[in-house]
């Protein structure tokens, strides 16, 4: 038997049962198995009694007689009834579908222990399809027992826990011709682990729960070393094979903005990362960074900078940005910012005229033009650089792998890579899923910004919150009302725009109101969005579309209807919208009497804190990391044990381990590694093609 064998040829299982397996669990070979870990484990050394039994969906033992075995009709539907007692109290058995022989088998009038899951129905106590063991048979095991996934279909067929407690004990017999080391001495004595083969065998037949802590930490360990031994041999191999322009210089454009037309004192969360890319581009080594800020830290100034960097160095840069609005604003907001310095900067997006087009090209390809800002029209084939040194990407999840490639060709020799979010990723899949590239944090905001105010009402409050916004108008501010739906919608009972506009219209009858929704034509998005933005207009009324991208700092006040039907990012992003000015802002999270317990979760936290980093961990709770990631990426999140959510020191601790031991080793050729080395080139080597070690 070896890893790799089909569980049709485990003993106990055959073809028929191995196919049902498949089908249900996705187990097909013995490998899968091993990796089929039990969900929690039952104390067979201890006995409840009736009367100590609190709660519903526990795994329990017990010790009485079995009386009264009847078969109950009830419609077409049959059931096998017990009666089980014990010297506290009586609860019932039963078996909804039964073979003949089960009645006849029953022991009773006898001492049994059962074991199974207690329901409770009617405020009664009751278990079904019990495992019943004669007391004179009860194997005298002190291990605890474990309760693996299942499913009722299964469970039908025989295929119960019992079956899998047989099965997993004839597997872990053969662990020690299964299952080789992988770690070397000097890991082992660091970390105390216990053996590899040791480890899976407490994983599923723990001897006690010491013994199953330390079989969890070495195995997740394992798992997550592995991960980020892959990540740290791509990194290692892009810095050492992908060769970039060096950029020594800090010259008269950096340093004429700096110090004459810089609007504000720099963060030292700004600086410190103005330093890190800084050393990045000295080297002649292709940059590949990813810059996290929270809304409105700061990331567009540390990006103008860099690029002003680049045009010291003789190179042109491009920014892309995934929708127009958020071009156009980086432009806009570029574009202000330069405007005393004589600096060439363009917008190219899919609505750019045909004339702008051929000038933009022109500039590029002579050189006049030094930045670029746009959308995924800087991808066209036709549109050439002279001399492309920095790709800027904001927003970078939402580009594929493909569309960033085309990037990188702009140019012989790729340019540096600097790419930006403002949707704070959590530090556990930071160091997880992005350790190939290097990681800056803008985690402060400008000086003078003052904490948003978010507050929860529901729709008893709208009249308090229509004559608060009011109120904030006639101090001159603007309001955001956000709908999660363009219009009603008949399986969703949430507020639209199209009736919201109805609504604000009518109260708000003395104000201007500007309406902004993703199904409007380019034009008429920039014309609304320009209208509000001058002042002309107090409110806006608008979708989603104004997530990511608008800028207006006099709007004071957001208020999210339907705020249950939004996640905590999207939440998050959407108050960013405000606060951008000096004065006091606010978010109002309107929603129905009726919340879920997620969605009670998501209020509580956005009106609790405005930390972007905090809100992604708990929406990581909520969503999991493959949703926090994206669909695109969803898909490398299959871990076995690690957790993402609970295990961030075993992931900080395994990323250390794995930085020092490539720092000093980077081939993994010493002799103490060679167990890593070759663990790595047989089980992950051919899934990552990350590395280039053989």
């Amino acid at each position: 038997m070896t890893l790799d064998t089909s569980i049709e040829y485990v003993k106990g299982i055959g073809p028929d049962r191995a196919k049902l397996i498949k089908s249900i669990l996705g187990l097909s070979t013995v490998e899968d198995l091993l990796n089929f870990y039990p969900i929690r484990y039952l104390d067979k050394s201890k006995v409840y009694t009736v009367s100590q039994l609190e709660e519903s969906n526990l795994d329990v033992q017990l010790k009485g007689k079995i009386t009264q075995v009847q078969e109950i009709q009830t419609g077409k539907t049959k059931r096998l009834s017990a009666r089980f007692n014990d010297h506290t109290g009586s609860m019932d058995l039963v078996w909804f579908q039964y073979s003949k022989w089960l009645k006849e088998q029953i022991p009773v009038n006898r001492e049994v222990y059962i074991f199974g899951k207690v329901n409770v129905f009617n405020r009664q106590f009751s278990m079904p399809h019990p495992e019943i063991e004669a007391e004179e048979s009860k194997e005298n095991d002190t291990r605890l027992r474990p309760i693996y996934p299942g499913s009722e279909k299964l469970s039908k067929r025989g295929l119960g826990q019992k079956f899998f407690q047989n099965i997993l004990r004839n597997v872990c017999k053969e662990i020690p011709s299964l299952i080789e080391e992988n770690f070397p001495e000097y890991l082992m004595k660091t970390f105390k682990f216990m053996s590899r083969q040791h480890a899976f065998l407490n994983v599923h037949f723990p001897k006690d729960m010491a013994h199953f802590d330390k079989a969890d930490y070495r195995l997740k360990f394992e798992e997550s070393f592995f991960f980020q031994l892959g990540y740290g041999l791509k990194k290692l191999h892009h810095k050492t094979q992908s060769y970039g322009n060096p950029f020594p210089v800090i010259g008269d454009y950096f340093n004429t903005f700096y110090e004459n037309h810089l609007p504000f004192e720099l963060t030292s969360a700004q600086k410190r990362v103005l330093k890190e890319i800084r050393q990045d581009m000295k080297r002649p080594i292709q940059m590949n960074r990813l810059l996290q800020g929270d809304v409105g830290s700061g990331k567009t100034m540390v990006a103008l900078l860099t690029m002003l960097i680049s045009m010291d160095n003789g190179f042109q840069s491009c920014m892309m940005a995934p929708t127009e609005i958020l071009a156009q604003q980086h432009y806009n907001g570029i574009k202000e910012l330069l405007q005393e310095t004589g600096i060439n900067v363009r917008l190219l997006t899919g609505s750019t005229r045909s004339s702008e087009r051929k000038i933009i090209h022109e500039e590029l390809e002579s050189g006049s033009l030094s930045i670029l800002v746009g959308t995924h029209a800087v991808l066209e084939d036709k549109v050439k650089f002279k001399n492309l040194g920095l790709a800027i990407i904001d927003e970078q999840h939402r580009f594929g792998v493909a569309q960033r490639a085309k990037l990188w060709a702009k140019n012989k020799i790729p340019p540096h890579i600097l790419v930006m979010t403002a949707t704070p990723i959590p530090r556990t899949l930071a160091m997880s899923f992005y350790s190939d590239l290097d990681v800056s944090v803008i985690d402060e905001m400008p000086v003078g910004r003052k904490p948003i105010i978010t507050a929860h009402r529901r729709e008893k409050d709208r009249l308090y919150v229509y004559n608060f916004c009011k109120d904030e108008i006639k101090k001159g501010r603007q309001v955001y009302f956000v709908y999660p739906l363009i219009e009603e919608s008949e399986t969703l009972d949430y507020k639209n725009l199209a009736e919201g506009l109805e609504h604000v219209m009518d109260f708000f009858s003395d104000y201007n109101v500007t309406m902004l929704h993703g199904k409007m034509k380019p034009d008429e998005k920039d014309a609304a969005m320009a209208y509000f933005a001058s002042g002309k207009a107090e409110i806006m009324v608008a979708t989603t579309v104004i997530e990511v991208g608008v800028n207006v700092p006099n709007a004071s006040v957001m208020v999210i209807e339907s705020a249950e039907r939004f996640g905590l990012s999207q939440l998050h992003q959407l108050r960013g919208r405000v606060g951008r000015g000096a004065e006091q802002s606010y978010c109002i999270l309107m929603t129905s009497d009726k919340l879920s317990k997620e969605s009670r979760t998501r209020v509580k936290t956005m009106t609790e804190t405005n930390d972007g980093f905090k809100i992604s961990e708990v929406d990581m709770q909520l969503r999991g990391p493959g949703d926090i990631l994206g669909t695109q990426q969803s898909g490398v999140v299959d871990f076995k044990r690690l957790d993402l959510v609970n295990d961030s020191a075993i992931i900080k601790t395994t990323k250390n381990t794995v930085e020092r031991i490539l720092e000093a080793d980077p081939l993994l050729a010493r002799p103490d590694n060679l167990i890593i080395k070759n663990y790595y080139l047989k089980y992950y080597k051919g899934k990552s093609k990350w590395s280039k070690i053989s």
